[in-house]
């Protein structure tokens, strides 16, 4: 009986956790550059010396959905939308890097160019510091360009670069944060060919309709394994009744 019950204990348990990645995703349906969570579950056999009949359910997150969403046109200068698989890197609240398509970039008050989460955008020696009271626009390679209000007649010129990264072949994971990073700390490699629209951003790629029918099979499954343990219930009982007759 404990098989049955720990089975469907187990199974209640990733339906319950696949509910919670479902209904994040679905409120992301509308943040900038949001990548979706990708969940599945693996069933676990408990090894021992007897036949090996005891499968339990052990779900979690093992990336995102990496496929692209939908740009749309905003004309700010700081807006920006990367082109293809290519990644912004960013510097997380730990010192590491991370990685976001997430491209409305600011400035902050000490001139750090930060993007929409508030970290700091890095560039190839570190975070990126601009001029305060510049006028800022991004090239198509990634150039950060400043120009000097005061005198419109001389060219912009470029103050740094944005770290664009080539996450091809990779592995990736999404952290706690919702940030991309490599596993054990690594950095992903600089990606010379990458290329971004400036004045746009691009949406997330979650698919509401689709989205809203995983939830509604995980509420199906979570239900599905609660009946099981009522009937694993409704046996025990049966069985405590037939022992009570035979004493």
């Amino acid at each position: 009986m404990d098989r049955l019950i720990y089975t469907a204990m187990t199974g209640m348990t990733a339906a319950m956790d696949r509910q919670r990645v479902v209904a994040n995703n679905l409120a992301n349906a509308s943040t900038t550059g949001f990548r979706a969570e990708e969940f599945s579950v693996t069933p676990v056999t408990v090894k021992g010396g007897q036949l090996e009949a005891r499968s339990m359910a052990q779900g979690a997150v093992h990336g995102a959905n990496m496929a692209g969403g939908t740009v749309r046109q905003t004309g700010q200068p700081l807006d920006i939308a990367l082109v293809g698989q290519s990644l912004m890197a960013l510097q997380a609240a730990d010192g590491g890097e991370i990685y976001t398509r997430r491209g409305d970039l600011r400035v902050a008050a000490t001139g750090v160019l930060e993007n929409g989460d508030g970290l700091p955008v890095l560039g190839e020696g570190g975070p990126i510091t601009v001029p305060l009271g510049a006028e800022l626009s991004i090239a198509e390679d990634g150039a950060v360009l400043a120009r000097d209000p005061a005198a419109p007649d001389i060219p912009p010129q470029e103050v740094a670069r944005l770290k664009l990264v080539d996450p091809t072949g990779s592995a990736i994971l999404k952290d706690i944060d919702g940030f991309l990073r490599v596993p054990g700390g690594g950095v992903l490699p600089d990606d010379p060919t990458a290329r971004i629209v400036s004045g746009a951003l691009e949406g997330s790629n979650v698919d509401t309709a689709t989205t809203l029918v995983q939830m509604v099979e995980a509420q199906r499954a979570f239900e599905q394994r609660a009946r099981i343990l009522s009937t694993a219930s409704d046996l025990s009982q049966s069985g405590a009744r037939l022992m009570s007759l035979r004493g």
